[in-house]
């Protein structure tokens, strides 16, 4: 990192420090100090006032820097301070976007493009590399007196914060191994050496003992045997035994050898090909070619809110973030605004209001940063008949040759395109007046507006009482309803008179206990259909059932985002994911409470053995507090598949906590199960405290030795936290 500064203006002005404004609102903007840390990984500011709070954030926490007025509070000033002084750092999960204004566009462009190349070059980290940034940052933090060296105070004092809790004279000897200049302190090489001793990972020496001829290396046929037995790799194996040397060997030698070392085993262990998702399943590999009810489509409820329901900020963040995380489906809630403008805002409640026009900006402009799979606008229109006709001149200007407005062909087909054909393009879900086939007839050209019925619920529960007593006919404008084609929202009767009369573009929502109703008395009907549903419940149970739009407060951290997350973590996060083949058939019967009876029916056995945790982080800021972690592992599928098993706790050890723990499991229908994995704190006398957790589908699960990279509450990275496992998937004899 030396060079890198040294050969960079930017980098050396950050690290100076730069005075800029950080701007909360139109009316909040106060000067901080801004610098750049030696460690290049940390921004410290303070304010300019005297006294000594301070606060630093990693590079690693930010994901992106927007140049001039990209933000809604940069927005607001704009008449105040040019866009060329302006920039936004946008942070990872939920925290909030740090707006700043520099005093000269020069010193704006010196953070901009700083603040990239910092972020660029962490990206381009080897997992070795992000390993020694992470110690060299422990010991930043313990070298108190910043002198380079360590003294075993200091170290112990290090142990803490790292989260074990070692025996004093265990610590004290491999102290003074590490010594070598025997000064009674550790320096910079000597530090990474007695971490390297504390952290002699005994589980991975163990499986590479078993494997190696001579216990000192892995030859290509230990490896390719290895592969085989253990990974279930059998393809090409002595060819990948190979590549992965080449990749993961640190010492030239050894690859020389063709052999790997114990330090190349564990690095092929923590790499992407030694993880528990398979790397495969991480771009789009399923048929995208399918009508859209075949998908299940990742949605978000309530979209405008970043936080509370009842009197939390609407903004247009939300639909930037939730677009970024693959969310295919938004929704708008639209009602009549000031100066003829309709606003965005949860109806009867005190959550603030944001302009329509500045939505659909945001979503025209993050709709296919992601993916260019199709998204759907989902409108709760409140408007009156005027200003749904600005929402569809908004609509038509805004998002030009992006909004769909007429059948792909011109024609009627008698089904749905795909997220193939429709790439691109931005569906409104809506009411409409009349059918499809009238409106391509032009047989509602004549009308205005024309009338619809409310249906039966709507997804704002506050207001869920007033409507449902009115039962009260709607105006629609033309305009807008010309602009919904495949997706028209109709008032659900039954699941006979849907299959009788429904059209192939008609599309049902459902409150959760109206949905949790029709499962009870009719599961296998509602697997055929499409289907919305809204607000934060378990989604799996809709899953269950093939509801195609399961829409969930992205805002809101917790296990439902995790099952999520989790659902939408394989075809390359493109937020559509194929239903089993037996959920898109007319011809096969599925019913979730009886899997057993379906044709085709193959139970498998899940083994997962908890072998042992690295580096977890501390969740409690008391100074002497360790983790005593527990590894929790939840199978969420259909009801016979619900099931949670866990290990016992380990005592004092967040570092390297070891179970050796075998979990069993049978799962009746592997296709729509997935695997949440969850580390808590023990605590006997509360509540156990979250540490981390990693959610995926049991069909991108790789088998054998695997290391799981734990996420936060927020589904970040909390690197280098990890779980290592042992899985098995086999067929019920």
């Amino acid at each position: 990192m030396e060079r890198e500064i040294q050969g960079d203006d930017n980098l050396q002005s950050m690290i100076v420090g730069t005075v800029m404004r950080k701007v909360k609102s139109r009316t909040w903007k106060k000067q901080r100090y801004f610098r750049l840390q030696e460690d290049c990984m940390t921004i410290w500011y303070k304010s300019k006032k005297a006294g000594n709070t301070h606060s630093t954030f990693s590079v690693s926490d930010v994901e992106v820097v927007r140049e001039g007025h990209q933000s809604e509070v940069l927005l607001s000033i704009a008449d105040e301070f040019p866009p060329d002084r302006c920039f936004t750092l946008v942070f990872r999960g939920r925290r909030g976007n740090l707006d700043l204004v520099a005093e000269s566009a020069e010193e704006a462009q010196s953070w901009i493009k700083g603040m990239r190349k910092l972020i660029e070059n962490l990206e381009n980290m080897g997992q070795k590399e992000k390993l020694d940034q992470w110690i060299c940052d422990w010991f930043n933090k313990a070298d108190k007196n910043k002198d380079g060296r360590m003294n075993f105070k200091e170290v112990q004092d290090l142990l803490k914060m790292m989260n074990v809790d070692m025996n004093e004279h265990h610590a004290l000897r491999l102290f003074t191994m590490a010594d070598k200049s025997r000064s009674g302190t550790l320096e910079d090489d000597e530090f990474v050496q007695f971490y390297k001793m504390l952290t002699q990972r005994e589980d991975v020496l163990k499986v590479f003992q078993e494997y190696s001829s001579d216990g000192q290396k892995l030859s290509v046929q230990d490896l390719e045997e290895f592969l085989r037995h253990e990974q279930l790799e059998s393809e090409g194996s002595q060819q990948r035994a190979l590549e992965l040397i080449d990749q993961y060997e640190p010492s030239e030698t050894a690859k020389m050898l063709h052999a790997m070392s114990i330090d190349g085993f564990l690095m092929y262990l923590v790499s992407p090909d030694g993880s528990i998702f398979n790397p495969r399943h991480q771009s789009v590999y399923q048929d995208m070619t399918q009508p859209l009810s075949h998908y299940f489509i990742s949605s978000s409820h309530n979209t405008y809110l970043l936080e509370d329901q009842l009197r939390g900020q609407s903004s247009v963040e939300g639909y930037i973030r939730a677009l970024k995380r693959g969310c295919r489906c938004v929704e708008v809630d639209c009602w009549d605004g000031a100066n003829g403008e309709p606003i965005v805002y949860h109806g009867h409640t005190f959550t603030s209001k944001i302009l329509f026009k500045d939505v659909i900006t945001a979503v025209g402009k993050y709709a296919f940063k992601v993916t260019e799979y199709p998204v759907i606008l989902s409108i709760e229109n409140h408007c009156s008949v005027e200003q749904q006709r600005t929402i569809a001149h908004h609509l038509s200007h805004i998002l030009g040759d992006k909004l769909l407005r007429t059948t792909l062909d011109g024609h009627i087909a008698d089904g749905l395109p795909s997220p193939e054909e429709l790439k691109g393009k931005i569906l409104l879900k809506g009411k409409k007046i009349g059918g499809l086939e009238a409106s391509l007839n032009g047989a509602a050209e004549e009308s205005i507006a024309g009338e619809v019925s409310d249906e039966d619920e709507v997804s704002s529960h506050l207001a869920q009482t007033a409507i449902l007593s009115q039962k009260s006919k709607q105006r629609l404008s033309k305009e807008l309803s010309d602009c919904v084609v495949y997706c028209k929202s109709v008032r659900f009767h039954s699941f006979k008179q849907s299959r009788l009369h429904s059209k192939f573009y008609e599309i049902s929502s459902f409150t959760e206990s109206k949905a949790r109703k029709l499962i009870r008395e009719a599961g296998a009907d509602f697997v055929h259909g499409l289907r919305t549903d809204s607000s934060n419940f378990n989604p799996q149970d809709m899953w269950n059932v093939g509801c195609q739009i399961v829409a969930l407060n992205f805002q809101k951290a917790g296990v439902e985002m995790d099952l999520n997350d989790g659902l939408f973590s394989h075809n390359g996060r493109c937020g559509y994911v194929l239903k089993p083949e037996f959920m898109r058939s007319c011809q096969r019967k599925f019913e979730p409470d009886n899997p057993q009876d379906r044709e085709g029916y193959r139970p498998v056995n899940l083994s997962i053995q908890a072998i042992s945790g690295q580096q977890l982080p501390k969740v409690n800021i008391k100074e002497d507090s360790i983790v005593d972690p527990l590894v929790r592992v939840e199978i969420h599928g259909v009801p016979a598949d619900q099931a949670k098993q866990e290990t016992r706790y380990i005592d004092n050890n967040g570092f390297n906590p070891i179970w050796y723990e075998t979990l069993q499991f049978t799962v009746h229908v592997p296709q729509l199960a997935l695997v949440r994995f969850v580390v808590e704190d023990y605590d006997k006398t509360s509540k156990n405290d979250f540490v981390g957790q990693y959610t995926l589908p049991l069909s991108c699960i790789q088998q054998g030795y695997r290391h799981i990279h734990l996420l936060s509450k927020d589904g970040t990275s909390i690197s280098p936290s990890s779980l290592f496992v042992r899985v098995r998937i086999t067929d019920v004899a």
